[in-house]
C-alpha cells in the first residue's frame, strides 16, 4: 500500500505542475470542503490539505492577489501558504491571522516607524507597509531565514514598496550574538549557534533604532519568532520603558512549546516582564488561517480568563500601555474562551461570539 500511495503522490506532484488544471482541482477541493459532512476532525487538515500539498510540492512560485491590490509571489512551503492559496473569498483582504492583522494595522494607523520581527515573505509586513507609504512611513521587518528573506525581498520590490520596507537578514535578540534556526520555514526556532562562523547575527531593536537615527519613534513592535519573543522584547527596553502615548504597542506569539503557562499566562516571564514596563495585555482571538472576518469585532481576552486547554499551541497577544486605544467597536471583550478559533470545535469555547 505504502508504494501505491507513494506512486499517487508522484502523480500528484505531477498534475499540480499545470497551473490550469492544479487550480481546477483546487476549486473541487474547496467545494468539497463545503459540502463535506466530516465530524473526525478539520476537513482541510486531514482530507484536502494533504491532496492540495501534494498539488503544489512541485508548482513553483505562486501567485495571490489582495483586495488592496498587493501581489505575492510565494512557494507552497507550510499551512499558511497552502491557506492563503484557498482562501475563500478568492481574492482576500489579508494573508494569514485575519484578525491579528487587523490589529496590527490599526495600531500602526498614525505612526510612520514598524518593526517586525519574523517576518517571513512579507505576509504582514507588506500590508503595513502599503498603509504607510502615504506618510513615507517604514516597516523595518527581520527574516533570518535566506529562502523566506529572498521571497520577502521580491515582493517589496513587485509592489513597488523598497521605500517603505527595510529588511534584514538579523535576528532580534537581547544581544549581539550568532543564533541557528532549527525546524523548517516559518516554523524554525532560534538557538545558540555551535560557533562563531555558522548561524545568524542578531541585533537589538534598541542598537538598530540608535543606528538608523529612529529612537523614540518606533510606534508598533511585532515579534513571531518560535520562543525567541522574550529576548526580543528584552533587546527593546528603552523604548519599552518609554510611557504612553511615545512607547511601542506590542503584537506578538506565545507557544506551550517554548512557554510553561501552566500557572496561566499573566505568570509566564514574557508578560510579567511587560507588565512591569506598565503593560496591560490581552490574549487576541484569532483562526491560525486565512478566513474573512471583517465584519466581525477583533475579540481580546483578559489574561486570567483566557481558556488554555488543549494540544501544545499557540496564541497572539496584544500589550498596550492606554487600554483606551482598544475600547471602541473595533474591540470587543471577551471571556472565559479559547483564544484559538477552530470550525470544528466546540463552539462555546472556539467559535467567534459574534455572527
Amino acid at each position: 500500500m505504502s508504494g501505491s500511495l507513494e506512486k499517487l503522490e508522484r502523480a500528484l506532484n505531477r498534475i499540480g505542475q499545470d497551473a490550469e488544471t492544479r487550480e481546477a482541482l483546487t476549486r473541487l477541493l474547496l467545494d468539497f470542503e463545503a459540502r463535506a459532512n466530516y465530524s473526525g476532525g478539520s476537513v482541510r487538515d486531514d482530507v484536502t490539505g494533504p491532496v492540495f500539498d501534494a498539488l503544489y510540492h512541485d508548482a513553483g512560485l505562486v501567485r495571490k492577489t489582495l483586495q488592496s491590490g498587493l501581489v505575492f509571489e510565494f512557494p507552497h512551503t507550510s499551512k499558511i501558504t497552502r491557506d492563503f492559496i484557498m482562501s475563500k473569498p478568492e481574492v482576500p483582504d489579508h494573508v494569514w491571522e485575519p484578525q491579528t492583522t487587523r490589529l496590527l494595522l490599526y495600531l500602526s494607523r498614525d505612526t510612520r516607524h514598524v518593526v517586525i520581527g519574523g517576518a517571513y515573505f512579507g505576509d504582514q509586513a507588506l500590508l503595513v507597509a502599503q498603509q504607510l507609504a502615504a506618510r513615507q512611513g517604514v516597516v523595518h521587518a527581520f527574516e533570518p531565514h535566506e529562502g523566506n528573506l529572498n521571497t520577502l525581498r521580491h515582493n517589496v520590490q513587485l509592489n513597488g514598496l523598497t521605500d517603505n520596507v527595510k529588511s534584514s537578514a538579523l535576528g532580534l535578540w537581547d544581544e549581539d550574538t550568532k543564533l541557528t534556526l532549527v525546524g523548517y520555514d516559518a516554523y524554525a526556532f532560534s538557538a545558540p549557534a555551535a560557533d562563531a562562523d555558522n548561524g545568524f547575527a542578531t541585533t537589538t531593536i534598541d542598537t538598530y533604532a540608535e543606528q538608523e537615527g529612529i529612537t523614540g519613534q518606533i510606534g508598533v513592535i511585532m515579534i513571531d519568532t518560535e520562543g525567541g519573543e522574550l529576548k526580543g522584547f528584552q533587546g527593546a527596553e528603552y523604548h519599552l520603558r518609554l510611557p504612553a502615548p511615545q512607547a511601542p504597542h506590542l503584537i506578538f506569539e506565545i507557544h506551550r512549546h517554548y512557554v510553561d503557562w501552566s500557572d496561566g499566562l499573566h505568570n509566564t516571564d514574557i508578560v510579567k516582564y511587560l507588565h512591569s514596563l506598565g503593560y496591560v495585555i490581552y490574549s487576541v482571538r484569532d483562526f491560525h488561517s486565512n478566513y474573512a472576518m471583517s465584519h466581525l469585532p477583533i475579540e481580546l481576552v483578559p489574561l486570567e480568563e483566557t481558556y488554555l486547554e488543549g494540544p501544545p499551541h499557540g496564541l497572539n497577544m496584544v500589550a498596550v500601555k492606554d487600554p483606551t486605544i482598544l475600547q471602541n467597536d473595533l474591540f470587543k471583550l471577551t471571556h472565559h474562551v479559547s483564544p484559538k478559533l477552530l470550525w470544528h470545535k466546540d463552539p462555546t469555547l472556539h467559535h467567534p461570539t459574534t455572527s
